[in-house]
């Protein structure tokens, strides 16, 4: 035989929604409420009716002995069910309709009892406290059943104790009380209950429409979810909240940023200090994909608003991406460059060999010279100038590619650098910056012309470039250093409005400064001043500081 099924065990399913427990708790906790504050109220209930009663037994005998003629009557007549103490004593009873008005002597023989046959007997409780002149208020049970009671003392007109009066009040009729109370508080506290139920509904559907009717489960797996997206996605993620101070950073945040969790609660110009990626993230510059550079990189932000009042931010890193532009920018300029030279070159061929099958050798000795003999000079001259390898060579190129476009490019006689410069590939980053922005400014015009000077005093290198072009006006020349601004056409594989921003940081990065002002010829002219460029005159070059390879991952960029 199979063994019998196991008993399915009795399992209480809560519903799965949100709303739906909420709902439930909450009824169940008012409902909980009404019963705990019912129960209160009818705890002491009971008591309180119980010393009314008593009060009021104590009220009827106050009244009672306080009668003279009744203190006079039982010294005067004998105790008879038909006597004045029994008269008086039932009048009273009716009128106040108490189970009993019992009045007794020194004795403790009754004088009057609702019973007749009861009277000249003695009574069944002590009334011992009331003979010694004391009030008694007591719950006791007699011979007309379980009453509440009152005692005083009887007192003659001389102030003797005489007697006493006893007074009961039937304790069913207290009991009836209570009863009776009872369906009424119930009524309460069902309304009570109803308006709680009520009021729970309201804000469980209120939870229900701000929770989107989701189960515990759901919003703990979105969470979870969350958490994971956000440190695992590798874009920046910057939540605000309606004041403006950052309620959430996620790990690639922290990085792009370079800041930790100390800045969670505090504002965007407290924990990114005054700047243009403060004012990105806080939407006081508005647009999509807006460019900003923190530190060395190159970002790319937009910001979202949300249902209450905040914003989130992403952020995502450029900077490869425009080390990659500015690298196929160079290599398509080197690609038109070397096109260029090769039809002169062919030129220059052609020229030679119809010199010589003219048979004008001595002419054709002195044009190879001439060409070789420029091209000779222009690197000469550039090298004797300017020491630095990595800058001369810069320099020499740049000259190649101004001359295919029809610019001449020059160093001033004052020109003079050593070979001690402390960070090399940071002034190749300015000076392509600016060497490029010129050529781009005059190239097509006439007479295009753009002369370099760099002069070296002390440990201060102090850079100008100067153009014939266009110039720029006065109101621009400090919105051509905010990030994203240019007024050049932007090319499909990048950003502009990087190159100029970028080449001010390099230079207040090491004290120094980066302006622009109006050449003496026209055009337009830019210093960039470097306090701590070169290393000292008594140091060899090979102790200078390195410059960190990773330190310029931004190039050329115009941003006029």
């Amino acid at each position: 035989m199979s063994p019998p099924p196991p008993a399915r065990r009795l399992r209480l399913h809560l519903p799965r929604r949100m709303f739906a427990q909420v709902l439930l708790m909450q009824v169940a906790i008012a409902a909980g409420v009404a019963v705990l504050a019912t129960g209160l109220f009818l705890a002491p209930l009971s008591d309180q009716l119980d010393d009314q009663a008593m009060r009021r037994a104590l009220s009827i005998a106050q009244t009672t002995a306080a009668q003279p003629q009744i203190a006079e009557d039982l010294t005067d007549t004998p105790a008879t069910a038909g006597g004045p103490v029994q008269r008086e004593a039932e009048r009273i009873r009716t009128a106040t309709k108490a189970e009993y008005i019992v009045v007794m002597d020194r004795r403790g023989v009754r004088w009057s009892h609702p019973t007749p046959s009861e009277i000249g007997r003695l009574v069944s409780t002590d009334p011992g406290q009331a003979l010694a002149g004391h009030d008694v208020m007591q719950i006791d049970s007699g011979t007309l059943g379980r009453t509440a009671r009152g005692k005083v003392p009887l007192r003659d007109g001389d102030g003797k104790i005489v007697g006493a009066v006893s007074v009961g009040i039937a304790y069913d009729s207290v009991r009836a009380r209570l009863l009776h109370a009872i369906p009424g508080l119930f009524a309460y506290a069902g309304g009570a209950l109803a308006v709680g139920a009520l009021a729970a509904w309201l804000i469980s559907r209120r939870v229900q429409r701000q929770t989107r009717d989701l189960a515990f489960s759901d919003i703990s797996a979105l969470l979870a979810e969350r958490e994971a997206m956000l440190h695992g996605i590798r874009e920046g993620v910057v939540a605000l909240d309606r004041g403006g101070r950052i309620r959430l950073l996620n790990d690639e945040a922290r990085r792009l940023l370079g800041i930790g969790d100390e800045a969670v609660g505090r504002s965007l110009d407290e924990a990114l200090g005054e700047g243009r990626t403060a004012d990105v993230l806080a939407g006081r510059v508005t647009g999509t994909d807006l460019l900003t550079v923190r530190g060395q990189r190159v970002l790319v932000a937009n910001r979202m608003p949300t249902d209450d009042g905040g914003a989130v931010a992403t952020l995502r890193d450029r900077t490869e991406l425009e080390q990659l532009g500015r690298e196929l920018d160079s290599t398509r300029g080197l690609i038109d460059a070397l096109r260029a030279q090769d039809h002169e070159h062919a030129n220059r061929m052609h020229t030679v060999l119809g010199l010589l099958e003219l048979e004008m050798y001595d002419d054709a000795v002195e044009f190879v010279g001439e060409v070789v003999g420029d091209h000779r000079a222009t690197a000469e001259q550039v090298a004797e100038k300017i020491q630095d390898p990595l800058l001369a060579a810069l320099l020499v190129g740049k000259a190649t590619v101004a001359a295919e476009r029809g610019v001449a490019l020059s160093l001033a006689d004052r020109t003079g650098l050593p070979d001690r410069l402390i960070d090399p590939r940071g002034l190749v980053t300015i000076v392509g910056n600016l060497v490029d922005n010129a050529l781009d400014a005059t190239a097509g015009t006439s007479h295009a012309r753009v002369e370099v000077e760099l002069q070296a005093e002390g440990r201060t290198a102090t850079l100008r470039v100067r153009d014939t072009g266009p110039g720029i006006p006065e109101e621009q020349r400090e919105l051509i250093f905010t990030e994203g601004w240019s007024t050049k056409q932007r090319p499909a594989h990048r950003e502009r409005g990087i190159g100029l921003p970028l080449v001010r940081r390099l230079a207040e990065r090491q004290g120094g400064s980066a302006t622009v002002g109006e050449a003496a010829g026209g055009g337009a002219e830019f210093t960039v001043v470097l306090p701590e460029a070169l290393a000292a005159a008594d140091l060899e070059p090979a102790l200078a500081v390195p410059s960190d390879p990773h330190a310029h991952t931004v190039a050329e960029e115009e941003s006029r």
